[in-house]
């Protein structure tokens, strides 16, 4: 095989590669959409067949890059890889049954170009050596201890652009809004700030999760720095590689509660931002270029944020619930035979002026 077409096999297994992952996202996202939050929301989900094709479309994307990375270099594989936006975003729009807003258009160029960045300064000047066994534990502690503040603080401060499951207006101070001049409980969903910090948190752990299977396989062709392991490390790596993987995923699922296109954007911008910090601290990696990779990295940065206040922004209406319910002036729910005589119950005519 000459050199064109390990390209050109590279190129379709990246294109495949990304249009898993968007696949992946969609089937997440509208999951994400009907799910309540509440405390069976994990069993639901596990219960449902449709969360199992998005967790196999993630392997599917997982194994297509893998394969491409054996037929292509990085520097090209990589950045196709970032059209897993381009693709997720008018695929949801087409399931969410609406048009892309040029605002996320947008966005999502901004974002891709931001990536595009990012990744093609962010590998290795001189390839680094894999972590050492207390480097892997120590990095897996601090990763667990930064995913569990970001995920805390989205449950207490509830984000950014939330707004009533049925997309109702809030009412002050009541917790429930007002549609069609009557008063609606509010559900919630979570915002698309806290979206973000769940999506931050969810790079965050695949990022980590990269470097830590970087290290399983030196440790399994026993050139890991250090003395050799024993197999209980082994196996101890092998579980962090698993806990992260699959905390990823719990959490991008959550992200996408709030919304598509955002989310996925941070997703695919913090999993190179975590592995490029801890090449640069830990294994003697550095931009390239020097310091212009530097300078380049900050301006991929500020364009690719630039690029998710976009999306964040401009995205379309989050999913409305078809069923509001109806609640009296005491603020509690009707029962449901009581619902369907106040919504078939005509208004009173308007009592005549005086005088």
């Amino acid at each position: 095989m000459n050199g064109l077409q390990g390209t050109m096999i590279a190129v379709l297994l990246s294109l495949v590669s990304a249009a898993g992952y968007a696949l992946a996202a969609v089937a997440q996202s509208r999951l994400a959409s009907s799910s309540d939050g509440g405390r069976g929301a994990l069993r639901a989900l596990l219960a449902r067949g449709q969360w199992w094709w998005a967790v196999g479309l993630n392997a599917a994307g997982a194994l297509a890059h893998v394969a491409a990375l054996h037929y292509g270099p990085l520097t090209l594989v990589q950045p196709l890889g970032a059209l897993t936006l381009v693709a997720a975003l008018p695929l949801g729009a087409y399931y969410a049954r609406r048009r892309v807003t040029r605002a996320e258009w947008r966005g999502a160029l901004w974002t891709l170009a931001g990536l595009v960045g990012l990744i093609a300064v962010t590998g290795p000047a001189t390839p680094g050596d894999a972590l050492s066994l207390r480097e892997a534990l120590v990095v897996a502690a601090v990763t667990a201890l930064l995913i569990a503040a970001l995920a805390s603080g989205g449950r207490r401060h509830g984000g950014l652009g939330s707004r009533t499951q049925d997309g109702a207006t809030p009412g002050r101070g009541t917790g429930r809004g007002v549609r069609d001049g009557r008063r609606v409980r509010e559900g919630r969903v979570p915002g698309r700030g806290r979206g973000l910090g769940h999506a931050t948190a969810s790079g965050i752990a695949s990022g980590v999760g990269s470097a830590l299977t970087q290290t399983l396989t030196a440790a399994l062709a026993r050139e890991l720095p250090g003395r050799p392991t024993a197999w209980w490390q082994t196996t101890l790596i092998a579980v962090l590689i698993s806990a992260f993987a699959v905390g990823g995923l719990l959490l991008s699922q959550t992200a996408y509660r709030g919304g598509l296109a955002a989310p996925l954007a941070v997703v695919n911008l913090s999993n190179p931002a975590a592995a490029a910090i801890i090449g640069v601290a830990l294994l003697g990696e550095t931009f390239r270029a020097g310091v212009w990779g530097w300078l380049v990295a900050a301006a991929a940065s500020m364009v690719a944020a630039r690029g998710v206040v976009l999306l964040t922004t401009g995205a379309g209406p989050l999913p409305v619930s078809p069923n509001p319910s109806p609640v009296v002036a005491s603020g509690q729910p009707l029962p449901s035979s009581r619902t369907d005589e106040v919504a078939a119950a005509p208004s009173p005519a308007p009592a005549p002026l005086a005088g």
